[in-house]
């Protein structure tokens, strides 16, 4: 295993796969031992840009194959190391000689330089997957799931989904029981779905300063359960319904239906993990008609059921036993 590092890389994309990657070796009784190492142009110290300077096992000009997993780290340094041609070049023969490849938050912006992108579809951090998107025409971004397989090619989103990137491999090699004894040392959720959003409706930067957009971002997230209906927020807001569309697609990139339908199926996943209400209940409190309502929209946004959605996340936060 290979992680390559650069200039300016981000310390935690590395942590993350090194640690889990180290801490299945110790858990568990391997045949085939995860050996890491990390590689940097010329085998230079990798500055982090964040007070630290990791030094490198490996010089990348000299790693050859073959290997068994190749991971391209991000961090802001990531702009650089895409137009870097020999890095760039090494990333391409390297991955030759991979059995699967993996970039981790920005550092899919090296893959898509090496061309191991196209006709793929890809994730990588929220914030920047809009650049992404407008400099490799070719590669599909999709900026909503944690993680994303496309054949051998793995991509992770925002920095610390390496970790469920990570516990996903290692469940691929080994199996569930592993990567749940890593992730229960690590303190982390056993398994997100891979296509779990990396950015909450609730969590995100604060809605604009459009006093109407505020009025009915703070309306809905305090009352999923009223009629939200297009007709409905625009007599909230004293707007027409044709303004109020475009107000939406202006300031929060959804119109106001799939707003509503994004933000009702949060706030059910939050139900979920925070009491026992039974999925009608949720279903109810959270406007949507039936538990079956609930399912459709829940399995769409995060691929999973919401019953299994809460067992795992049951499963998460029990500890070890």
């Amino acid at each position: 295993m290979l992680v390559i590092g650069y200039e300016a890389a981000e310390l935690l994309d590395i942590a993350c796969v090194t640690t889990a990657l180290q801490m299945a070796n110790r858990i568990g009784d391997l045949t085939h031992r995860y050996h890491v190492r990390l590689a940097g142009p010329a085998g230079d110290p990798i500055d982090c840009g964040s007070g630290i300077l990791l030094l490198s096992q490996e010089s990348l000009e000299r790693v050859t194959g073959p290997l068994d997993t190749l991971f391209v780290s991000g961090g802001m340094g990531f702009e650089r190391a895409a137009q870097d041609v020999r890095l760039v070049g090494h990333v391409r023969r390297l991955a030759r000689e991979s059995r699967r490849v993996a970039s981790l938050c920005t550092g899919a912006a090296v893959l898509a330089a090496a061309g191991l992108l196209d006709g793929r579809r890809t994730t990588t951090h929220w914030r920047f997957a809009d650049r992404l998107a407008a400099s490799h025409p070719a590669v599909t971004v999709d900026p909503d799931p944690l993680y994303i397989k496309d054949g051998n090619i793995y991509t992770a989103a925002g920095i610390t989904s390496a970790i469920d990137l990570t516990l996903a491999l290692i469940e691929e090699d080994h199996g569930c029981e592993l990567a749940r004894q890593v992730a229960r040392d690590l303190v982390v959720y056993l398994q997100r779905p891979g296509n779990q959003a990396q950015v909450s409706l609730f969590t995100a930067a604060p809605p604009p300063r459009d006093d109407v957009i505020r009025r009915l971002v703070e309306h809905i997230a305090e009352h999923p359960n009223h009629d939200l209906s297009a007709g409905a927020l625009s007599m909230l807001a004293g707007v027409a319904p044709r303004h109020l569309n475009r107000l939406f697609v202006e300031h929060l990139g959804l119109p106001p239906g799939r707003y509503v339908r994004r933000a009702r199926t949060e706030a059910a996943a939050h139900l979920l993990t925070s009491t026992t209400l039974p999925l009608p209940s949720v279903a109810a409190r959270c406007g949507f008609g039936s538990a079956e309502t609930l399912r459709q929209a829940f399995t769409a946004r995060y691929g999973i059921s919401p019953s299994r959605y809460r067992s795992a996340h049951r499963a998460a936060t029990a500890g070890p036993t």
